[in-house]
């Protein structure tokens, strides 16, 4: 497996960067990179998470497109290169996460209309958690599909409802586009940003060094908006009961020392979708399991490419 700087901190030969507008004409910054030619594996529509950037996937994006997968991925709205939401542009903010999917649908369509299959859909934390509710909900229907870390409950030491309570009230005593909290990816802990996102100081100085790099596309904490649309989308997927219909074969990537998004909530949910295949990582990987040390990320990675082998494989 690729595992070097080499793939981390430039862009490969041949990716490309453009611009992708929705319905509302909103601008979301797509990337692409395309097999080589006479090595197509099949499509792959990467998508990360809150307040992610294509450039921390580089690594990843390299291995794919060595096995002949056309990579494509976009920043969603009101993040990295994808135009700000709000007057702060270092905080998350957003109107709904139904904007999210929206925006997906849309995306989603163009993709397939123009790609070449098999087609995967996979997500990373938020991103895993849109990709899942896109596919509940009919507007994606790939091949396969990979969710890694998902976001589909959120840590809060007031639990599911008092979480979503607490950021209703936030709200409505003040500005919802504010920052939640002033630093860190979760109020009142502490452990450092670096332990709750991987445990590879060489990964997470990757990330620091792109924001240092292109400091416009840097980011921050959520806006209390955000938090309560979070609680509220991952509640409305969660009992959704069309979880039980959705049977794109799909593998699942857990954290269960996540401190980020709850495993036990992804666990479950696992367990009640038809065709879903779920790897388990120890106290050994925290929330980015796609950037920890290699004995992580190389499991991972291969978990997925053999999945995707069964699941999606190459067409004559």
């Amino acid at each position: 497996m690729a595992s070097s700087a080499l793939f981390r901190r430039a862009l490969p030969a041949g990716a490309r960067f453009s611009e992708w507008r929705t319905a509302d004409g909103w601008p979301l910054r797509r990337f692409d990179l395309a097999a080589a030619p006479g090595a197509h594996r099949g499509s792959i529509l990467f998508q990360g998470g809150r307040g992610d950037i294509v450039e921390k996937y580089l690594e990843l994006i390299a291995h794919w497109h060595e096995r002949g997968w056309s990579v494509t991925s976009f920043d969603w709205r009101g993040q990295g290169g994808s135009g700000r939401l709000g007057a702060d542009p270092h905080c998350g903010h957003i109107d709904t996460f139904d904007s999210f999917v929206a925006d997906y649908r849309a995306f989603y369509a163009d993709w397939i209309a123009e790609s070449t299959g098999p087609h995967v859909a996979v997500g990373h934390s938020m991103g895993g958690h849109l990709v899942l509710r896109a596919l509940v909900e009919r507007a994606a229907q790939p091949d396969a599909a990979v969710l890694v870390a998902p976001m589909l409950g959120l840590h809060s030491p007031l639990g599911p409802r008092g979480g979503q309570a607490l950021a209703r009230l936030m709200c409505r005593v003040g500005s919802p586009a504010r920052r939640a909290w002033k630093v860190n990816e979760i109020p009142a802990t502490q452990q450092s940003r670096q332990k709750l996102l991987t445990h590879d100081l060489g990964r997470y100085a990757d990330e620091l060094w792109w924001r240092e790099t292109r400091p416009e596309l840097a980011f921050g904490p959520p806006s209390w908006q955000w938090v309560r649309e979070a609680f509220a989308s991952t509640w409305r997927l969660n009992h959704d009961p069309a979880l039980a219909e959705m049977t794109v074969p799909t593998l699942m990537l857990v954290a269960e020392a996540d401190r980020l998004v709850r495993a036990k909530t992804a666990l479950a949910i696992a367990a009640r979708l038809p065709d879903c295949k779920v790897v388990r990582f120890g106290p050994e990987s925290a929330h980015e399991i796609l950037r920890e040390a290699d004995p992580v990320r190389d499991r991972a990675i291969a978990a997925i490419d053999d999945f995707l082998d069964q699941r999606a494989p190459a067409t004559a």
